[in-house]
């Protein structure tokens, strides 16, 4: 299995257009800060992904992005920028590949980091949890109207080239080799995922009274009950803004067995395959470093319904508290990394920290 992102394939015949260039050299930036979206204005109102950033690091400088779907950010210098790149799986690739092949920017050496909110497995987590990702693995999968599927199966999902249900016969797996157009995984780096966890796992996370009270909806949960904490975990990525016991079950299981057991399922998102899978491109080519991507997901709700709430109606229920707890956590989280590597970058442009 490969150690961190990295694929053997080749991109041809593709036209990229950009801004003009302008007459003095890329901007060699530090890190990318990776948002998938903002509502609203990026300071003053409520927040989304981006507002803390925004507001706290001087992100003052607003950059027009034709690639993207929203302006990015920079502070002065232009060492530190930050993107929204828009929700799913589609939205999340396109973006940083727009990013990494802009010619004002020069990200060779930049690190990228994914921060973003998720739903978090309440077996494993809590709301307002920090958890720094070793894995994504994503869902490409067959599927069937669960009523008509073979008796016996726990979800109506199943591996593409597999004839049974996960769960079943995991063998017959997909694989994920360097060369399988098909491939899911996207093993991180990490010792750069323990580096991050060591360097942020003291970090103080809020815990309201009000939260407290909010989980006990979940209560057959140890983990949910527990006051929010950093903590390594991995990142599970659909396109499907999925919800409830059976399909939270189904990314357990699709996580363990696609990693031959090596990750547990934690955060549940919509964008983070389409960040590997494009990191990994780039590495392939040398416009980006595999190694220096960090995927930082913050839980801003529960994947299954409270006691006596429907499945339908959890899924479509607001984010509690505004996600504010999660959109904090990604922020106190995610900038102790960025200070750190920002503030030392003699050292980290380039030496890639690691930790066991």
């Amino acid at each position: 299995m490969r150690t961190y992102l990295i694929r053997g394939l080749s991109l041809f015949g593709i036209a990229l257009s950009a801004p003009a260039v302008a007459a003095d050299a890329p901007w060699p930036v530090k890190v990318v800060i990776v948002t998938t979206y903002e509502e609203g204005a990026d300071t003053g109102d409520r927040p989304g992904e981006l507002q803390l950033w925004a507001e706290r690091e001087n992100l003052t400088e607003r950059v027009d992005f034709p690639g993207g779907v929203h302006p990015l950010l920079t502070n002065k210098d232009h060492s530190i920028v930050a993107m929204v790149s828009g929700i799913g799986l589609a939205n999340s690739g396109a973006s940083l590949m727009a990013l990494a092949f802009d010619p004002r920017f020069d990200v060779k050496k930049s690190y990228w980091l994914v921060a973003g909110i998720a739903g978090v497995d309440p077996a494993a987590g809590a709301i307002g949890d920090a958890a720094w990702a070793n894995y994504i693995v994503g869902d490409f999968a067959k599927s069937m109207d669960m009523r008509e599927a073979p008796t016996g199966w726990p979800y109506a999902i199943y591996p593409f080239r597999s004839k049974e249900g996960a769960g079943h016969m995991p063998e017959q797996k997909m694989g994920y080799g360097p060369f399988d157009r098909y491939a899911q995984v996207f093993p991180l780096n990490s010792g750069l995922t323990g580096w991050a966890y060591r360097l942020t796992r003291g970090v103080t996370l809020d815990y309201s009274p009000e939260m407290a009270a909010f989980s006990k909806g979940w209560a057959t949960y140890p983990a949910a009950q527990r006051a929010p904490k950093v903590m390594i975990g991995d990142s599970f990525s659909s396109n499907h803004f999925w919800h409830g016991v059976a399909l939270n079950q189904w990314a357990r299981d699709w996580v363990k067995m696609f990693t031959d057991g090596k990750a547990t399922f934690v955060m549940s998102n919509t964008e983070d395959a389409g960040f590997g899978e494009a990191m990994a491109r780039l590495d392939a080519m040398g416009a980006a470093d595999g190694k220096r991507l960090m995927v930082l997901r913050t839980a801003s709700n529960y994947t299954v319904p409270a006691v006596g709430q429907t499945t339908f109606e959890s899924v479509n229920a607001p984010f509690p508290f505004g996600g504010t707890p999660g959109f904090e956590s990604a922020y106190r989280v995610g900038s102790t990394v960025v200070h750190e590597l920002a503030d030392h970058w003699d050292h980290y442009a380039e030496h890639v920290p690691s930790a066991p």
